[in-house]
């Protein structure tokens, strides 16, 4: 991995993006969407994770955050490592995933190919820290991140997508308690 994407100062505060494997657009039921942000605040309350930004995509998710314990790294791979458990076990016990069988079949290809990689693999490995270094840049990745809904075109305004901090930066209460920028 290029040294361009690691998180090098454990104190910073970083941009990351990760994504399903095969990008595959898992989050299109509420249940899948509420194991992830209950995640986050999970995180947020009882793991150290600052979350100053945050949006999630069908087939990806945009975080701003800082770790309070100075560990960035490992507080996203257990973010990452919990979801995948639990999302995997969500599709796997939903009845009506019309889509069940061909992400299962999916995500087991993908763990085929990794080592690491028991039986499933959920999120592709990457994460592509990028450290936030002054007040343009961090406002240009907020901007990023709470611009993507209305690029992909699912809603016309920001703040109209629910699973976004958006609704935070634009005076109203989100899905999840954040630090303002």
């Amino acid at each position: 991995m290029s040294r361009k994407y690691k998180f090098h100062n454990k104190e910073g505060l970083y941009f990351v993006s990760f994504a399903v494997v095969y990008w595959i657009d898992v989050f299109t039921r509420e249940e899948y969407f509420d194991i992830l942000t209950d995640s986050l605040d999970y995180c947020s309350k009882n793991k150290g994770m600052e979350i100053y930004a945050w949006c999630i995509m069908p087939s990806h998710v945009h975080l701003i955050f800082q770790a309070k314990d100075n560990n960035p790294s490992v507080l996203l791979k257990e973010l990452k490592t919990y979801t995948s458990k639990q999302l995997q076990k969500a599709i796997t016990e939903h009845n009506q995933e019309s889509r069940k069988e061909w992400m299962l079949w999916l995500m087991e290809r993908a763990g085929q190919k990794n080592s690491n990689v028991k039986h499933r693999q959920f999120w592709q490995q990457h994460n592509k820290p990028i450290e936030l270094w002054s007040a343009a840049v961090i406002d240009q990745k907020i901007d990023y991140i709470h611009n993507n809904p209305v690029e992909a075109g699912f809603v016309s305004e920001s703040h109209h997508w629910k699973y976004s901090s958006a609704i935070n930066y634009s005076g109203g209460k989100g899905l999840l308690e954040i630090d303002l920028v």
